[in-house]
């Protein structure tokens, strides 16, 4: 830049004035260097100059850069660790809030959510490991006992083998709608919620009838988007686990629909006896039975009633709320996105008495 804008305009030898007369007499000699005295004084501190910029840009360059990075290089040990298995791990990074922080913060939640995915899915295939067993296990007893003594009535060994065989394939089928609901591979079409509670009521009239449980269906039309079979599988498995637990005799069980501004609303309340509020959380857990409430072995169930309906209402985007009634009994809410085509709510019907 100096050779540019200022020594290419300068002699290239040097200049020597004489002497010169004025008022106060003679004045000496002047000497005015050219462009090679004043290379000769600058380039060396020039090249001097350059060489500190050199060291400093780079030293500096390199701590800042590595400063800047160490974030990245965080999260990259942080994803070897994941990839090699660990899933524990956090990054948690300190600082202001900045990109690098930002993206630390989404890796941490990411790794949590897979971390507790990752433990569901172990702790189920435990649970259903064991649950297969036992029915396996008891039809294995069952056909050594009748191979071993021919005597034996054949009648009753074959009733308990088909009620054994039964339950191992309810158990299935309910593991593979679980798995079918948490995939979400499924066409959505509209779904009228109030005519599924009918559907779902229907089916379980002499279940109730026989437990002289009253099944009440209210509320008004609403619709949503979904697969109307894994939400008529929700509903009765609601009513059902209503049904079971509830009082020994004289129960009631109430299935109410309606539509909101933003989502469609379902509502089963039961009585029964008093659910304990630490017991609520663990009702949607995959073979988790709530022990605490009241039950037959009659229609008892995979302990997946709860957990399917969970599954099925989070593939639906929706949300489910568990709450114990103060008088005893469960009061479940479902909220559903609300179909984009239904403008307005429709009359409430007339409650409905089975």
């Amino acid at each position: 830049m100096v050779w540019v804008f200022l020594l290419r305009y300068v002699p290239d030898s040097a200049l020597v004035t004489g002497p010169w007369g004025g008022r106060h007499g003679a004045l000496p000699p002047r000497f005015i260097p050219g462009r090679s005295d004043l290379l000769r004084a600058f380039a060396p501190r020039a090249a001097q100059a350059l060489a500190f910029l050199l060291v400093f840009g780079l030293l500096g360059g390199w701590i800042l850069a590595g400063r800047m990075l160490a974030p990245l290089t965080r999260i990259a040990d942080a994803a070897r660790m994941a990839a090699n298995g660990s899933l524990s791990h956090r990054i948690r990074l300190p600082g202001r809030k900045d990109e690098f922080r930002e993206l630390a913060d989404v890796f941490d939640a990411m790794l949590e959510q897979l971390e507790s995915h990752v433990t569901r899915q172990q702790r189920f295939a435990a649970n259903a490991s064991h649950e297969l067993r036992t029915p396996l296990a008891i039809s294995q007893s069952i056909l050594d006992a009748a191979r071993n003594d021919p005597t034996r009535d054949q009648d009753q060994l074959i009733e308990r083998l088909h009620t054994v065989n039964t339950r191992a394939i309810k158990l299935t089928e309910a593991l593979l709608l679980l798995s079918r609901a948490d995939r979400k591979n499924f066409t959505r079409e509209p779904v009228d919620l109030s005519l599924i509670a009918e559907q779902a009521t229907e089916t379980l009239l002499p279940l109730a009838e026989k437990r002289q449980i009253t099944l009440n269906v209210t509320g008004d039309k609403t619709q949503t988007l979904g697969s109307s079979e894994l939400i008529l599988r929700m509903v009765t498995n609601l009513v059902q686990n209503a049904i079971v637990h509830n009082l020994p005799t004289g129960g009631t069980v109430t299935i109410h629909t309606e539509s909101q501004h933003d989502a469609s609303v379902l509502r089963v309340d039961n009585t029964g006896q008093p659910v304990s509020p630490d017991l609520v959380p663990t009702l949607t857990e995959p073979f988790q039975r709530g022990t605490q409430r009241t039950r037959t072995n009659e229609h008892a169930g995979v302990g997946l009633g709860l957990a399917i309906v969970h599954s099925i209402v989070q593939a639906h985007n929706g949300t489910l709320t568990l709450t114990p009634r103060p008088t005893g009994g469960l009061h479940v809410t479902i909220r559903l996105p609300r179909e984009h085509a239904e403008v307005s709510q429709q009359a409430s019907s007339p409650s409905r008495a089975c």
